[in-house]
């Protein structure tokens, strides 16, 4: 079994920045699709990056549109984390932010469906 847990969120002034870790436990996931899902209030779960196995495809990054070359997400497996990356930070990207795991560390997807293991949620809240 696999637990996942973010850390990072806050508050920060529009056009700032914050980085959001997700730890792995339980078992490496250097094989494993990983990817981050935000969900503000009132408005369902979105799918915000995800990154591929390094070992399964040289680690490819993913982005929704929104992102717009604001967010970087990238992945250290000797820690057995993923990061977020985000700046320019806008109010629209206040939500909680969900670090989520796929086993198939071949493929990504942005749908919530495919991923197996899911964290707590990081809260980020930008000030305009």
């Amino acid at each position: 079994q696999v637990q996942l847990v973010e850390s990072g969120g806050g508050l920060v002034q529009a056009g700032g920045s914050l980085r959001l870790s997700c730890a792995a436990s339980g078992r490496t996931v250097s094989s494993y699709t990983l990817g981050w899902f935000r969900q503000a209030p009132g408005k369902e779960r979105e799918f915000v990056s995800a990154i591929r196995s390094i070992s399964w495809s040289d680690g490819i990054a993913y982005y929704a549109d929104f992102v717009q070359g604001r967010f970087t997400i990238y992945r250290d497996n000797v820690k057995n984390t993923v990061y977020l990356q985000m700046n320019s930070l806008k109010p629209e990207d206040t939500a909680v932010y969900y670090c989520a795991g796929s086993r198939y560390g071949n493929t990504w997807s942005k749908n919530q469906g495919e991923y197996d293991y899911w964290g707590q949620g990081t809260q980020v809240t930008v000030s305009s």
